[in-house]
């Protein structure tokens, strides 16, 4: 798959992937998912949800590195500066050849391009927060994130080839 594949993917799972709510106890119930998933896999990892600026689940397993945390941090901060998954904004400016900073005059101190946050849409309404997951290859978070979202609200999602 090429670049434009893989967004035109990404594409069609942010819009099957929105819910009718979301509060703490869908965050539970993605968040516990995604540490299924990385358990079963003996992955060292970080996760948050976040919901209008509140974080509703957190955890790690296999007692990750701390610069984990800052990758949390950026990836959300792209997903809620954009509205999209992290890893479309890489994806869309590898496209281009540009870096965040020739296009939109961000900072890659502040901002991840890498795969593992994912926005948190509701129906006729937009995006209110993230699901971010660290730890594996970029690919390989997204598709954990993915995965979780697909399994909360019960819908087949196609993944990345």
């Amino acid at each position: 798959m090429g670049l434009q594949d893989d967004l035109d993917v990404i594409a069609k799972q942010e819009k099957a992937l929105q819910f009718e709510s979301f509060g703490a106890d869908t965050a539970w119930e993605v968040g516990c998912s995604l540490r299924e998933q990385a358990m079963r896999r003996a992955a060292v990892m970080t996760f948050e949800i976040q919901v209008a600026g509140r974080v509703l689940f957190h955890a790690v397993t296999h007692n990750p590195p701390a610069g984990q945390a800052d990758w949390i941090r950026r990836k959300r901060n792209t997903v809620m500066r954009f509205g999209r998954a992290s890893y479309a904004m890489g994806l869309q400016l590898e496209l281009e050849k540009k870096t965040i900073e020739e296009r939109h005059g961000l900072t890659l101190a502040d901002y991840a391009l890498h795969g593992g946050g994912f926005p948190i849409v509701l129906r006729g309404t937009g995006y209110v927060g993230s699901v971010v997951a660290s730890g594996l290859t970029q690919r390989e978070d997204h598709a954990m994130v993915v995965t979780a979202l697909g399994e909360a609200l019960g819908t087949a999602v196609v993944g990345l080839g």
